[in-house]
């Protein structure tokens, strides 16, 4: 399967969770400890403009972990999603060898760690801004098997930047069990 779509899929409900956000919210918390809203969205748009940059050789570290100069969130990740799609159209990129700050992997491998990333963060959003039912549970379910693949439960912490796993009961839905198994609080 062509990983562009799966990626797409998510950049697509990152978009409307991004749109949606009111400025009212943009200090609160999120279950991603490190980020209120405005720095979650700060770290979204950092990580759009590394996909494109990587995708164009650059290295990753050229980029913030943190974009903070932006005055309109929506408008700002509808441009550089934009950038990104246009790059990855080339589909030599899915089968080069791109050197990311958690290793070196095809393009391929690495949109679907970008697409897992985003689909969580889009949980972090919603859950902060009181929208879970705006989530795709399907992309949730995709995102939840490529997280207990790829992401191991032990170790953590260091350079597996993410807490431990968190116990959820039997009836947890997807995106519960996917913040958990990524460390969140849930």
């Amino acid at each position: 399967m062509d990983p562009r779509l799966l990626f797409g899929r998510a950049l697509d409900q990152s978009e409307r969770l991004v749109a949606g956000t009111r400025p009212e919210h943009l200090a609160d918390p999120t279950p991603c400890t490190d980020f209120d809203v405005r720095a979650l969205l700060g770290h979204t748009v950092a990580v759009l403009r590394r996909i494109a940059h990587v995708g164009r050789g650059g290295d990753p570290s050229d980029i913030p972990h943190v974009i903070t100069d932006v005055d309109d969130w929506a408008a700002t990740f509808r441009k550089d999603r934009a950038d990104v799609d246009a790059v990855w159209t080339d589909d030599a990129l899915l089968d080069t060898e791109l050197t990311l700050p958690w290793g070196t992997m095809p393009g391929r491998v690495a949109l679907t760690a970008w697409a897992q990333e985003f689909t969580v963060h889009a949980w972090d959003l919603a859950q902060a801004t009181g929208r879970t039912a705006e989530l795709d549970p399907g992309l949730g379910e995709i995102a939840l098997d490529i997280a207990q693949r790829v992401v191991p439960a032990e170790p953590r912490g260091g350079p597996v930047p993410f807490g431990p796993v968190v116990s959820v009961g039997p009836d947890a839905d997807t995106y519960t069990r996917l913040a958990a198994h990524l460390g969140r609080p849930v």
